[in-house]
């Protein structure tokens, strides 16, 4: 799969920002309609040499600091994980640790990265311009972090500009949403959700249905893809596991397995109380189960999500998780 150009509804949103004063943005919305895309773009513009009324000029000196994650007028503050996911590197002491198998990447902003982020705000600009801080997902600071945010993000010092980028914009602190300017992210149209992923390798068939899987959230779309699941194991699915049969789900992570049912559970009850499904075709789905069945699986679903990090056998955990989706799916057979 090639990589996805700019998707327009980013370089929209980018354009619009851009256009208006402001040191501290919010991006806020659902996972998938492109919060940290849009984030970088800023920050790019922000600091590019040659910017324009549509940002970055992508070929200055910056800009391709940016590109090989070595800005030194840009301090990017995520989770370990998601530090590796994106391809910024992790201070010296965090890769150390890693390295060194003390410890398994942070899910959270750790306090010593905030503590950096601090120290970074006072320093003077490098390139002997502007400096910017990128947030993504905000809501992975602690209180700890958060707290020591408020100063630095409500008086900046020189010309520091934020961008928090959140898929959970009501877990921050009220203190921090009141210091930022807030944007919504667009829901793009779904012929440019398409369009976008096939210019990311996906054939019309397969956009459609990874479109479809991602509930119309088009970043989410092209990373399904990219994870190793296949349109037509997806299209598949409903019938599979109506059958019992594990076959389809045995490459899958266990979040991807849970994520999934969460999603054919939706659609069931969906269907099953007369509305449309969401996730999958409705040619697709089997025969509308029990409601009450379906409820007690969407729980039973609930539970799994609270320990799905722990350490299970695998196959004893898919196993167990067919089974409960093979008897909710057919429980409409049930007298």
């Amino acid at each position: 799969m090639t990589q996805a150009p700019v998707a327009p509804w980013i370089a929209a949103q980018a354009a619009q920002l851009l256009a208006q004063r402001g040191h501290a943005w919010l991006l806020a919305g659902p996972s998938g309609l492109g919060q940290y895309e849009l984030a970088l773009s800023l920050v790019r513009a922000w600091l590019c040499e040659r910017p324009t009324a549509a940002g970055a000029c992508g070929t200055c000196g910056s800009c391709h600091a940016i590109d090989v994650r070595t800005h030194a007028d840009l301090c990017v503050l995520m989770p370990e994980t998601h530090l590796l996911e994106f391809g910024w590197p992790l201070s010296e002491k965090a890769q150390s640790e890693l390295d060194d198998k003390k410890r398994k990447p942070s899910k959270e902003i750790r306090v010593d990265a905030m503590r950096d982020a601090l120290e970074f705000a006072q320093r003077t600009s490098a390139r002997g311009r502007s400096k910017a801080i990128l947030i993504f997902p905000a809501d992975r600071m602690n209180a700890v972090s958060s707290n020591a945010l408020l100063k630095t993000l409500e008086e900046p010092a020189g010309d520091l500009k934020f961008v928090l980028a959140s898929e959970a914009a009501h877990e921050l602190l009220p203190t921090i949403r009141s210091r930022c300017l807030a944007h919504a992210m667009w829901w793009p149209r779904t012929p440019d959700a398409l369009t976008w992923l096939e210019g990311g390798g996906l054939t019309t068939d397969q956009a459609r249905t990874m479109l479809g899987a991602a509930g119309g959230r088009p970043q989410d779309a092209l990373r399904l893809a990219a994870s190793g699941v296949a349109a037509q194991d997806w299209v598949g699915l409903p019938a599979a596991l109506a059958r019992g049969d594990i076959s389809v789900l045995k490459d899958w992570a266990p979040t991807q397995v849970l994520d999934a049912m969460h999603k054919l559970c939706h659609d069931m009850l969906a269907v099953a109380v007369g509305a449309g499904p969401r996730f999958f075709a409705g040619a697709d789905l089997p025969p509308a189960g029990r409601v009450e069945r379906l409820t007690a699986w969407s729980k039973a679903l609930g539970m799994a999500a609270r320990d799905i990090e722990h350490p299970w056998n695998g196959g004893l955990l898919l196993e167990t998780l067919v089974s409960q989706a093979q008897l909710a799916l057919n429980s409409g057979h049930q007298a």
